[in-house]
């Protein structure tokens, strides 16, 4: 009978374990924190920014980014926005490239902006998370508040 028991109560024991893992797989790539790679990374139109972090909090319904960016020229710039992957329009604060953003889901991986200023589109973004979940590239492409035309591929490492 304890033979019976024992079983019973491994069985109980793994299928606890077994429920408590599935969510975290299920958990959206996106979310942690990446530091810009300047070594992989490639712009034009402006120069290189010194370093980026990006920090992502949510879940698959609704995200949270604080972005903390230092350009060439040493200058810091925090933004941040609030936003669901649905198509509709949320505000993005500390940028004055752009007010805000409407993003939709590609696949499990993979995320579409469009960045607005004032109402009217001046970006595109595609946002795209490695398989191994380690790598996070991004490819935009914007016309920023000086009227000047800027794209990067950019590269980012999970910390």
């Amino acid at each position: 009978m304890n033979k019976l028991h024992a079983s019973v109560f491994l069985v109980a024991l793994l299928m606890v374990c077994a429920a408590s893992v599935v969510p975290a797989a299920d958990a959206d790539p996106i979310v942690g924190t990446w530091k810009l790679n300047p070594a992989k990374s490639v712009f034009a139109g402006i120069p290189a920014l010194k370093s980026q972090i990006r920090t992502y909090s949510g879940s698959a319904r609704k995200f949270t980014l604080k972005m903390i960016t230092v350009s060439a020229e040493g200058k810091e710039t925090t933004t941040q926005a609030t936003y669901k992957l649905d198509g509709k329009d949320y505000p993005s604060m500390g940028n004055l490239d752009f007010d805000s953003l409407s993003g939709v889901q590609v696949d499990t991986s993979t995320a579409e902006f469009t960045l607005k200023r004032a109402g009217k589109p001046v970006g595109k973004i595609r946002r795209a998370v490695s398989n191994d979940r380690r790598t996070l590239t991004i490819n935009y492409v914007l016309t920023n508040a000086d009227g000047i035309q800027t794209s990067a591929l950019t590269v980012f490492d999970k910390q």
